[in-house]
């Protein structure tokens, strides 16, 4: 039986091993005392309160060990079972904040642009992609800090080897002071979720224990993450470093510390929207139709145009993709003349801002030319 249990520091959710009395973070090291867990009763219903410590669930797919409260992400469209080894798994955020100062125009677009191409191109089953977005009428299945942190780790449950696993975020990114000395630049990069001003953002290193860490030999995982300040947010030990000619070298980014944030034999691929010190644009320019994040926009178009061979290959046509929004004499794929205000957008805010630069991290060094790139 698996149970999760919020630390009683920071709150993020651990794995609690059966029958133990007590459990200690990896990200905080406090230690969280467990009185009686299997004598729990069942969690509250959708409509209670969030903030109780403990959340039960388990995957979508059979095989795995039935637990004694129910899942709030068993809704699975009807259907005959397959198998999880060797199959493929999606967790999909999209995140417009809607009503509020922080309202995103294009973020859900992005969320079912990723689905339908995961769907058709890369043949993952609907039911093995979990949604969230505003859009959705299962309160579990809204973008909130709590949901996120669930959908996270049923995203990496019980997988085995030779399964393929994204993670797609579309929304804010930030970044925040860092005092543990494990961020080379001091800062640790984050994703705002729906209710961030009340619940808090969800830092680069709680994904990365939660996606990262327990992620087995065997298994891969790609993270598309668009949003600002986005470049490491995995904490990934690797990025690549590419100038406008191609030529790359992966800079080391591993705490100095010697924390580890590497895998458990896994594989970590993720494309971001930009550097750690940049800003990503929300945009109707790129599709000249409505407005998308102009990162997913260029990574699905570079695999819809045949770009995406290898990894190398996919990040310079993303690049390109957006750097074209930056020619002020001709069309901008049937978006027309490039505006001012849209490249103050696409350059952070001001004539003098960084310009959106895509990024790779992985979790360990590759050529980026050989490697083919395949989700």
């Amino acid at each position: 039986m698996l149970m999760l249990v919020n630390c009683s520091n920071c709150h993020t959710p651990l794995q609690l091993p059966t029958g133990a009395l007590s459990v200690r973070c990896a990200i905080c090291h406090a230690v969280t005392l467990i009185a009686e867990p299997r004598g729990l009763p069942p969690p509250p219903p959708p409509s209670s309160s969030s903030s109780s410590s403990f959340t039960h669930y388990r995957h979508d797919y059979p095989g795995a060990p039935p637990l004694w409260a129910p899942s709030p992400y068993n809704h699975a469209p009807h259907g005959p079972p397959s198998s999880v080894h060797g199959h493929k798994r999606a967790l999909i955020c999209g995140i417009s904040y809607k009503n509020s100062r922080q309202e995103l125009k294009g973020c859900i677009n992005d969320a079912k642009c990723m689905k339908y191409m995961l769907v058709n191109r890369f043949n993952f089953p609907e039911s093995s992609i979990l949604m969230l977005t505003e859009e959705e009428a299962d309160p579990y299945r809204r973008p909130t800090k709590s949901n996120i942190r669930m959908a996270l780790y049923w995203l990496v449950q019980g997988c085995q080897p030779g399964d393929s696993l994204v993670f797609h975020y579309s929304g804010h990114g930030a970044r925040q002071r860092n005092y543990t000395g494990d961020e080379i630049d001091g800062y640790d990069e984050t994703l705002c979720p729906l209710d961030f001003e009340t619940q808090g953002m969800i830092l680069d290193s709680e994904i990365n224990a939660a996606i990262v860490r327990p992620l087995p030999l065997g298994v891969k995982l790609h993270a598309i993450i668009d949003a600002c300040h986005s470049g490491t947010v995995l904490d990934l030990a690797f990025l690549c470093r590419m100038d406008r000619n191609g030529r790359y070298f992966w800079e080391d980014h591993r705490p100095r510390t010697g924390v580890w944030k590497g895998t458990n034999g896994g594989q970590v691929i993720s494309f971001s929207g930009c550097d750690d010190d940049q800003t990503s644009a929300d945009t109707s320019a790129l599709s000249g139709v409505t407005s998308t994040g102009a990162m997913t926009y260029s990574f699905i178009q570079a695999i819809e145009r045949g770009q995406g061979t290898t990894y190398g290959a996919m990040l310079n046509s993303m690049r390109s993709i957006i750097r074209s929004t930056d020619s002020t004499d001709g069309d901008l794929m049937g978006g027309g003349m490039v505006t001012s205000l849209l490249t103050m957008l696409l350059t952070g805010g001001s004539g003098v801002g960084l310009k959106q630069e895509p990024q790779l991290t992985a979790n360990e060094a590759f050529d980026v030319y050989a490697k083919p790139f395949s989700l």
